[in-house]
């Protein structure tokens, strides 16, 4: 049986493809495993970002609030998702809150250690960034479909 390496399992994820041998081998150097339980809160809106996570295994949701009308889920993440932008984008404090739907495996990159390679290194940083962009784009056009199908056949 082969042990999975932290750099083992980041060389096979979609967001690391393509991604330089020696860039990816910095970016191990901030990565952990975590564990969250079901229902556990992962982060909250306007907390400090400090880190984004690749889940392996278990869905994640991120919700906002809705005024006092409780949360109202936007997107639920599971198994090779990448979870959280705000740790590259300032001021560095999450968008919205996220919470373990079920147990949750995950690689945790610690955000403040990225921004510091990426500060030293501006090609990573660059490389990074674009790879962010693309994740938020992908997010925004999600939330768009998931508010078509929900406004979609309001007629005024």
């Amino acid at each position: 049986m082969e042990i999975d390496t932290l750099d083992r399992v980041l060389s096979q994820h979609p967001f690391f493809q393509s991604l330089d041998e020696g860039y990816r081998k910095l970016i191990v150097g901030c990565a952990s495993n975590v564990v969250f339980q079901a229902g556990e809160i992962i982060f909250r809106e306007g907390e400090s970002a400090d880190h984004f996570y690749i889940i392996r295994h278990g869905r994640v949701a991120l919700e906002m609030h809705n005024g006092g009308k409780g949360p109202i889920i936007v997107e639920t993440l599971g198994e090779g998702d990448v979870l959280g932008w705000s740790w590259l984008v300032p001021p560095y404090h999450w968008r919205f809150d996220a919470h373990a739907v079920e147990l949750t495996r995950a690689i945790a990159l610690d955000g403040q250690c990225l921004r510091k390679k990426c500060y030293e290194d501006h090609s990573l940083g660059y490389e990074l960034l674009m790879r962010i962009v693309n994740l938020i784009a992908e997010r925004l056009h999600a939330t768009r479909m998931q508010l078509m199908d929900v406004y979609g056949n309001v007629k005024h």
